[in-house]
């Protein structure tokens, strides 16, 4: 493990903003899409400005506060990868304390905005906190940590229904293991590119319990989200027309992902997992004019 170096006052700012990912908008995007689904969705249309707001900023302060804690967990390793071997807790820019510290202020930054939404949102997100605190270190344990990443990414859905006080009924919970499948599938795109790596450290991920059948099981995982997803759209009675036609689109997203991916190719893996921000941002644009 690095030791934290001496740094001025901007090298240590610059070092918080890589450590949140703040360089790297994807993840947030993969978080803040489905959330929007879902408040669109219990709104039945555009939400109230009060609520929005809440919602985007703990969207933003919890993904960062996910990668503060992720690269407190990953200090150890992260040295050893090619991909994260930059990282300010690999490099020694700041230290694990500094880490943690960082995913207080960001954990109880977001913790404010519960101020301005419903107790029942305050209570639903406790259980988000401990998903977004145990993820990072399910790889040591499981070859499922993607599994518990999606119940974490996903878990914006019923805090969504919470906050416009509406009942967690069929539609959250289709949405929410929509969702799941579809983070599972592209987060295993991600790990593909690093399996060589996690092979030789021992850290595990559905990339390597899947093996030769891991495109594969992306596809059944995609497909998986989009009947879930497209079953909580007819329920809302928003499917057709242009529920459907989202919903299409995103098919023919997912089969052009899997060409690109076939081979397993590292870069294309990561390509095709960063491509996903147009599958949310897709189902979104479907939803927002179904409902105008």
């Amino acid at each position: 493990m690095a030791i934290a170096q001496q740094t001025t006052w901007k090298q240590r700012l610059e070092a918080y903003y890589y450590l949140c990912r703040f360089d790297k908008p994807i993840g947030t995007e993969l978080v803040f899409w489905p959330n929007m689904w879902a408040l669109w969705i219990a709104a039945e249309g555009i939400p109230d400005i009060v609520t929005l707001v809440a919602m985007v900023l703990g969207t933003i302060f919890m993904r960062a506060a996910g990668c503060a804690i992720n690269d407190f967990a990953d200090r150890k390793v992260d040295a050893h990868v090619e991909r994260t071997k930059n990282r300010p807790l690999a490099t020694g820019v700041i230290s694990a304390k500094e880490a943690i510290w960082v995913f207080i202020g960001l954990v109880a930054a977001s913790a404010c905005t519960l101020f301005f939404l419903p107790i029942a949102t305050f209570y639903c997100a406790l259980a988000g906190l401990v998903l977004a605190f145990i993820y990072p270190f399910m790889k040591r344990y499981t070859h499922l940590p993607q599994v518990v990443l999606g119940m974490a990414f996903s878990w914006g859905i019923p805090m969504s229904f919470t906050a416009m006080g509406k009942p967690l009924g069929w539609t959250c919970w289709l949405l929410y293991f929509g969702n799941l499948a579809w983070t599972v599938a592209y987060d295993t795109q991600y790990a593909i590119t690093d399996r060589e790596y996690d092979l030789k450290i021992g850290v595990k991920s559905t990339a390597i319990l899947f093996g030769r059948y891991d495109i594969e099981i992306i596809s059944l995982l995609q497909l998986s989200s989009v009947v879930l997803i497209g079953t909580a759209l007819y329920l809302e009675n928003i499917l057709i027309p242009i529920g459907l036609i989202a919903l299409l689109l995103v098919s023919g997203d997912f089969i052009y992902q899997w060409s690109k991916t076939k081979d397993r190719d590292p870069q294309r893996c990561f390509w095709a997992f960063r491509h996903n921000r147009w599958v949310g941002l897709i189902i979104f644009a479907g939803i927002f004019i179904a409902l105008i």
